[in-house]
């Protein structure tokens, strides 16, 4: 007999919730009394347990939104806890499996071969010497060299090459952020109800809450030694003085990198953690 799981009532005000996360997948053998999923909701966040023991079969997927009362997944208390068998099954099949692994090295040399025959194929096209001014251009852009077409003598890049580039891709940038989930800088993350509604308690909070200001002091004795003894030879190699701002912004970023969650910002109800600084 398949028995229901439903979104239970946890709230007179509560209307829906999310299954943040399954705990046991579809097809699996589940306990009675054994956490099956997460509910999250804009107040709490509890497991459900299965009430028999039986074969799960869910019915929506991990982070989707769903109604109290909604079934989420049947539990057929008919199918019993299937036997572990393990112990058999590896002898019988531990020659072929050695016979794959026998084969597997015997080609990893080869395959090694090859790929150092066409690395050093490739490493010669990759190679392009840039200028200072141009290498500036193409790190603050996050531009590929090799993809950019040279006119130069010899096809090296110029300044203008790189500019052009990225003035070009500027219009790209901007559907860059809607499309954040597939860049390796980004990483969107939909947001639990509960974030959802912290979030929007600390907005109101700042709407309607007096809003102070905080000092505090630090020493800033060793880093006022350090701009002393390398403004000079700073000054000489780029042109420009040392100002205290390079320090604060040092700063910044290392504390980004210890806090990373810090480093984001939210979108509709997708929160776009950033991986660059």
């Amino acid at each position: 007999m398949a028995i229901e799981v439903k979104i239970p009532a946890v709230g007179e005000s509560i209307t829906s919730g999310v299954v943040s996360a399954w705990h046991k997948k579809s097809g699996e053998f589940v306990n009675e009394g054994e956490p099956i999923f997460t509910l999250e909701t804009d107040k709490v966040s509890t497991e459900i347990v299965a009430e028999k023991a039986g074969l799960l079969e869910t019915k929506v997927p991990a982070g989707q939104e769903v109604k109290i009362g909604e079934v989420v997944a049947t539990i057929d208390d008919s199918k019993q806890q299937p036997e572990e068998r393990k112990g058999e099954k590896p002898r019988k099949e531990a020659p072929q499996e050695k016979k794959k692994e026998s084969e597997a090295k015997k080609k990893e040399p080869e395959a090694e071969k090859k790929g150092v025959k066409e690395e050093k194929k490739a490493a010669p096209e990759k190679e392009k010497p840039l200028s200072p001014a141009v290498r500036r251009v193409v790190e603050e852009e996050k531009l590929e060299p090799e993809k950019v077409p040279g006119t130069g003598k010899g096809g090296r890049l110029t300044k203008a090459d790189v500019l052009a580039m990225a003035k070009g891709r500027g219009k790209a940038d901007l559907s860059a952020v809607a499309s954040a989930k597939t860049d390796s800088r980004f990483i969107r993350k939909k947001m639990s109800p509960l974030r959802r509604k912290i979030a929007q308690q600390l907005v109101m909070a700042q709407h309607t809450a007096a809003i102070l200001t905080t000092f505090n002091e630090c020493d800033m004795s060793a880093v006022q030694e350090l701009r002393r003894n390398k403004q000079e030879e700073f000054t000489k190699k780029n042109g420009i003085k040392l100002g205290l701002m390079s320090f604060f912004v040092k700063a910044c970023v290392e504390a980004l990198k210890t806090v990373p969650v810090v480093n984001g910002r939210i979108e509709d109800d997708d929160f776009i953690q950033n991986n660059f600084y």
